[in-house]
């Protein structure tokens, strides 16, 4: 049976012989031969299940075939091989299903829904085309997104991982659209893999050894109803952080027409990277979708087994535990097997290197919502032996109120954002008391959270800034949000962000205030980079980027979020900064530790210090910390004393090593370009037992030998 009547254009494109035969149940998804094209399909609960096919440049449907439970049925899997089709269509399924009474939970319907293993998708390449006002067919016809047939062929020459340690990374989080979007950006293909491929010789001049990119699987820009309440814009999801599917790239971050060129651009992007030295980490989104609660679209998963794919309640409820309306059922082992086989494809097919996992305390969680002690999906993933080279890196909390931030699962594997570092570092700089030891623990690696159980310092991600939240300009020029641009009444984004505006609220501040930010974001780039653990720096933090006091720029699609690269020539001098100390952390293994545990003979991981050696001031008056890092075998001697204080602190130095001098590699307090030293270019101290630190800075010494 075949409904609609095939158009002409789908006639073109099937043999003679053409037939709808059984097919196989595994793989899941489209798998295309010489004969023909194999479709399956999960859909448990289903009663009827339709195989719709469009013909290439078409909108609506060209042919539908209705599945027979009998004969393209195995369990539950629908699943049919159609002889003779040209793998130039594109595919969506329709599924449904008489609900009856007592069973609330199944939202099946008329509507075509994208296949969850679809590794390309048509139907969104513009990005942020709006569906058609009035748009009321019962495949949405001009924004249903279809799954592309892939050929996986693509030329990886000689690529290979490049499986660094995790101890030696430094990580760069950027927005694939965001970082080439603005004009100034100078690329011809802006926001999109291309763009970044065009600045890879400044990430490689800065230093970063890893691209952390938010979400790159398909989502739907256009699911904020809202308004720009000053310029009237439709707002747009611009992060990603509500997926449509774990598989398929986002079809607009491509520069070439056609569906699945993207794919290719991915690709292409990865392996330029990677020649580049770069490795390539995806922040993968798990814990929910993009198809919202009760009111939200269907797209994919909730059109084909909605009680498999989400956590319900009794009722048919969502379960809320992402704050974005629905809690992907990640335990399911259904859901589990698709997890996997994602991770698996994006490593094998696609070459990345690993993954950052969004909310991903989620991922712990049973179906019926409750935290689990030994959580399958998070062992499995761990042990995993396709994913053994891969980093793995958890944000450790969820929107439910569980915080597992220094005790995530771990089995040896698991890396964290570390946000007791992010909060920790913030309260030092803007001085706020009792901090000290806090920044003690936070500069040799968290142990209170890291050490035992297998863990180590490079299992925490350090970072002073994200995505989410304030840019670090916008750390020390504002004390509050200004989020009224997202039409949320300035309710949106965190309250509590541990920022100080340096005495001057926003812009327009004197030249002297100025100054004490540049400082500060100094500060908080001198303190981080020399932190035991793995470095992670929000792009354009370098160059000075600003949100103008938007601490939740998610929906911003514009200059708020677009990077200027105009800052990066007007504020060389701090992208120097950034660039010198990222170079001097990659040449001294002193700062990249493996262990908690004495790695030499003789030597000590950390000696502490306040205004005399050996004696560090842990009151909580204390505003003022030594850190002396040495060990003769692996490199040179590092000290940093760091003064939150709003006067000069003058300290007296523990000696560096035998046969060793102190020298000056960075002073904070110092204006460029005396503020960082390059490598063999560092002034030897004048007083080698004494030196003055100016108030709100750092000071980082280098002990060479003689």
């Amino acid at each position: 049976m075949v409904s609609p009547r095939p158009s002409r254009s789908f006639l073109d494109l099937i043999s003679p012989d053409f037939a709808v035969l059984r097919g196989h149940p595994i793989p899941f998804g489209a798998s295309p031969s010489w004969r023909g094209v194999n479709f399956s399909v999960y859909a448990r609960h289903a009663t009827a299940v339709s195989l719709v096919l469009f013909a290439p440049g078409e909108e609506e449907p060209s042919a539908e075939f209705p599945l027979d439970p009998r004969y393209n049925r195995t369990g539950d899997v629908w699943h049919a091989f159609l002889r003779g089709l040209d793998p130039a269509v594109t595919w969506a399924w329709r599924a449904e299903r008489s609900v009856p009474p007592g069973e609330p939970w199944h939202r099946y319907g008329p509507s075509l829904v994208l296949d969850p293993y679809a590794l390309a998708v048509a139907g969104a390449a513009e990005w942020g085309a709006a569906p058609t006002p009035g748009e009321t067919t019962p495949w949405n016809s001009v924004r249903a997104r279809r799954g592309v047939i892939l050929e996986r062929e693509f030329d990886w020459g000689f690529d290979q991982p490049i499986d660094r340690h995790l101890a030696d990374s430094v990580i760069y989080e950027l927005h694939v659209r965001s970082f080439t979007r603005h004009p100034s950006s100078g690329v011809a293909s802006p926001g999109t893999f291309r763009g970044i491929v065009e600045k890879i010789p400044y990430l490689v001049d800065l230093g970063v050894t890893a691209v952390e990119l938010m979400p790159v699987t398909e989502f739907e820009e256009n699911d904020v109803d809202r308004r720009n309440p000053f310029t009237g814009e439709p707002l747009k999801n611009l992060w990603g952080y509500h997926p449509i599917s774990f598989f398929a790239p986002r079809s607009a971050y491509g520069a070439s027409a056609g569906p699945g060129a993207v794919v290719d651009e991915f690709k292409e992007m990865v392996k330029a990277l990677h020649e580049a030295g770069i490795e390539v980490i995806l922040d993968i989104v798990f814990n929910h979708t993009g198809e919202g609660d009760e009111k939200g679209p269907t797209h994919s998963f909730r059109g084909l087994d909605n009680s498999t794919y989400y956590i319900l309640d009794a009722d048919g409820g969502y379960a809320n535990f992402s704050g974005c309306g629905n809690t992907f059922n990640c335990n399911h082992p259904v859901v589990r097997d698709l997890i996997l086989d994602s991770l698996a494809y994006w490593v094998t097919e696609m070459h990345v290197d690993g993954f950052r996992f969004d909310l991903a305390s989620i991922l712990g969680r049973g179906r019926d919502g409750s935290v689990l002690t030994n959580p399958p999906l998070l062992e499995r993933i761990a042990a995993d032996p396709v994913l053994a080279n891969t980093k793995l890196i958890a944000e450790a909390w969820d929107a439910a109120g569980v915080y597992q931030v220094g005790h995530f699962p771990n089995w040896g594997r698991w890396a964290e954002w570390n946000g007791k570092y992010r909060d920790d570092l913030r309260r030092f700089l803007k001085g706020d008391g009792g901090m000290v030891p806090l920044l003690a623990t936070r500069l040799s690696g968290s142990a209170d959270l890291y050490q035992g159980g297998g863990r180590a310092p490079h299992h925490s991600i350090n970072f002073v800034t994200s995505h989410d939240g304030f840019p670090l300009a916008d750390l020390f020029a504002y004390s509050r949000k200004y989020n009224e641009a997202n039409g949320e009444g300035n309710r949106d984004g965190g309250d509590d962000n541990h920022s100080w505006n340096c005495g001057h609220e926003g812009p327009g501040a004197p030249p002297e205030v100025e100054r004490l930010r540049r400082r500060m974001a100094r500060n908080a780039f001198a303190l981080l980079l020399v932190s035991q653990g793995v470095p992670m720096i929000l792009s354009g933090d370098e160059a000075g980027r600003t949100q103008g006091g938007n601490n939740n720029a998610y929906c911003q699609d514009n200059e708020v979020s677009w990077l200027d690269w105009g800052l990066v020539e007007k504020n060389a001098d701090l992208v120097r900064f950034v660039r010198t100390l990222v170079r001097f952390r990659k040449r001294n293994a002193l700062l990249r530790r493996r262990s908690f545990v004495p790695e030499g003979p003789g030597s000590a991981p950390v000696t502490w210090h306040g205004h005399t050696p050996f004696r560090p001031d842990w009151s909580p008056g204390s505003t003022c910390l030594g850190m002396h890092l040495k060990d003769p075998e692996r490199g040179d001697d590092v000290y940093v004393v760091a003064n939150a204080h709003h006067e000069t602190h003058r300290v007296e130095l523990a000696p560096p090593s035998e046969g060793r001098r102190w020298h000056l590699l960075a002073d904070t307090y110092r204006e460029p370009p005396g503020d960082v030293f390059e490598e063999g270019t560092e002034p030897l101290l004048a007083d080698p037992a004494h030196l003055d630190v100016g108030p709100r800075s750092v000071v980082l010494l280098t002990g060479r030998k003689a």
